[in-house]
């Protein structure tokens, strides 16, 4: 069942598995250096589907259809799905799983949502509420822009912070066997810096993230060198920066252990991406392939991944609100 440990972080005393996963990507995500662990790759953005919209919904059913079937699982065999994605009313989420036929629970966490759909699906099967249970996150670059920027037609200018929201999604399957566990869960808090810059989000979302890991070293009485890997989800240049800066405050310094999710999808010197990647597909699809391949083939055995997300909208930031950010952490560990 699990436990409080600490006041911010559970720990799953189950210890719940990573029974099956898999990630899809766009040709952009294709042409970067994780290319040979992702499940697919889509050269056409639109997955032949009639619009954008359309094609993101397509990427989260992929996803979650390839990690069934990579373990001879049927949908049926799972009790409930947590997914989420940036658009308004989750409308990826709510498309792509319609045919599921799974109970189904949408999130939003902005590019947080793979780690909160993850945290809540270990923490059902660790409970005994569920069996199996799945998280399911995406995001579009084209479906990105249209609802929180410009028109792709307008072609404007980004500024040097500007990320690049990614076309991918990822899909984990918890339940009690695998490889890799999930020892623990580091839920959030909102952390309000005052930034209003929508085209820096990395500096928006890093003092949330340095807060969620502090609040969880704290919590477990460990260092940041206990890990052999801090994942962050997607700082970029200048949050992952912030993000050091900020920790380093608090009297841990964060070493060459760290890796920023937003910093490993693409080669930002071949690919025109600004300060790195972003979008609920990142961190999803990093984690999907990169990180929890990286786990079950014993090349890691204790690491953290920690989504962030910039809790915003077009309304708010139309409206001149500042941007919250959250982060949510996962401990994982393999026997």
């Amino acid at each position: 069942m699990p436990e409080r440990k600490g006041k911010y972080t559970i720990s799953l005393s189950s210890r719940p598995r990573i029974l099956g996963y898999a990630s899809v990507v766009g040709k952009k995500e294709g042409e970067g250096p994780l290319e040979a662990g992702f499940d697919a790759v889509f050269p056409d953005g639109r997955l032949g589907e009639k619009t954008w919209e359309k094609a993101e919904s397509r990427l989260q059913k992929e996803a979650f259809t390839r990690a069934l079937d990579k373990v001879g699982y049927a949908p049926s065999q799972v009790d409930v799905l947590f997914t989420g994605d940036l658009l308004n009313q989750n409308i990826a989420s709510t498309f792509g799983m319609r045919e599921s036929n799974v109970p189904l629970l949408n999130q939003f966490g902005a590019c947080s949502t793979m780690a909160q759909t993850l945290c809540l699906a270990a923490i059902f099967v660790d409970s005994g509420a569920a069996d199996v249970a799945a998280a399911v996150t995406s995001s579009h670059f084209c479906t990105a822009e249209r609802q929180f920027r410009f028109p792709l037609e307008y072609g404007g200018q980004r500024t040097p912070t500007a990320q690049w929201t990614a076309t991918a999604a990822g899909c984990a399957l918890v339940g009690m066997s695998g490889r890799v566990h999930i020892e623990h869960v580091c839920i959030g808090r909102i952390v309000d810096m005052g930034i209003t810059d929508m085209n820096n989000m990395g500096a928006a979302m890093a003092p949330a993230a340095a807060d969620t890991l502090m609040n969880f070293l704290k919590d477990t009485h460990t260092s940041p060198d206990d890990y052999e890997f801090i994942a962050t989800g997607d700082l970029g240049v200048e949050g992952s920066a912030l993000f050091k800066m900020l920790t380093a405050r608090e009297g841990h310094k964060i070493g060459e252990n760290h890796f920023d999710c937003g910093l490993l999808l693409y080669d930002r010197n071949t690919q025109d991406v600004h300060s790195g990647a972003s979008g609920c597909g990142c961190s999803a699809s990093v984690l999907c392939s990169h990180i929890l391949g990286n786990l079950e083939n014993g090349v890691w055995k204790n690491g953290l991944f920690m989504a962030t997300g910039a809790m915003m909208s077009p309304t708010s930031s139309q409206q001149g609100e500042s941007i919250p950010g959250i982060a949510h952490l996962i401990h994982f560990s393999v026997e």
